[in-house]
């Protein structure tokens, strides 16, 4: 197994910490804020890739084939601005 970078887990305390709150909650935030499924148009699955050029590639195929699927949903919906 490769390990890649290190984390630094925080102290178990008795008594709760605001800091240690607001930070839970930005992490949260963080979280929901990250691309679905849904949005990145990327099917499920596990892709390795030789190059980083490679997965790039692929990447931005798969965003303008789901740019261009939602450009024509809208078109025809009629709210295309």
């Amino acid at each position: 197994m490769k390990t890649v970078g290190k984390r630094k887990q925080p102290a178990i305390t008795y008594a709760a910490s605001g800091a240690l709150l607001a930070e839970g909650a930005r992490f949260n935030d963080e979280m929901h804020g990250l691309p679905t499924g849904a949005v990145t148009f990327l099917p499920k699955g596990v892709y390795f890739f030789k190059r980083h050029e490679d997965a790039n590639r692929q990447q931005q195929e798969w965003l303008t084939r789901g740019m261009a699927l939602i450009a024509q949903q809208r078109r025809s919906d009629g709210t295309a601005k």
